[in-house]
C-alpha cells in the first residue's frame, strides 16, 4: 500500500466518522427539539413523548433540516405557538452544537 492509498484510506474513514457525528447529532438535536416544542405546545407525559416521535421522524421525510423546522413551524402556527422562524432555527443550532458536544464527550 503506498502513501497516496494510506492517506486516502484515512480521508474515507474520517468521512465515515464526520457522517456518523452528523446522522446522531441531528437525531439527538431532533429528540431535544421536540421536548422544547413539546413544552411550548403544552405537552407532556406520553404525549410529549409521542410527540418527540412525530418530530423525529419528520427528518426523514427529505434531507436537510427543512423538513423538522417545518413540522415545528405548523405545529406552533395551527396552536397559537408565538414563536419566529429565527427562534426556531436558532434553537434548532442551539441544540445541534450541545448534540455534537455531548456526543464527543461522550467518547
Amino acid at each position: 500500500m503506498t502513501t497516496f492509498d494510506k492517506r486516502e484510506d484515512a480521508f474515507e474513514n474520517r468521512f465515515a466518522l464526520d457522517e456518523e457525528l452528523k446522522f446522531r447529532a441531528a437525531a439527538r438535536r431532533n429528540k431535544q427539539l421536540g421536548l422544547w416544542a413539546a413544552g411550548l405546545l403544552g405537552k407532556s407525559g406520553d404525549a410529549a413523548e409521542a410527540y418527540v416521535s412525530e418530530v423525529v421522524s419528520a427528518d426523514f421525510e427529505e434531507q436537510g433540516d427543512e423538513d423538522v423546522f417545518r413540522k415545528i413551524r405548523q405545529d406552533f402556527d395551527a396552536a397559537g405557538v408565538a414563536q419566529s422562524d429565527h427562534q426556531i432555527r436558532r434553537t434548532m443550532d442551539e441544540l445541534l452544537a450541545k448534540a455534537i458536544e455531548q456526543i464527543r464527550t461522550e467518547g
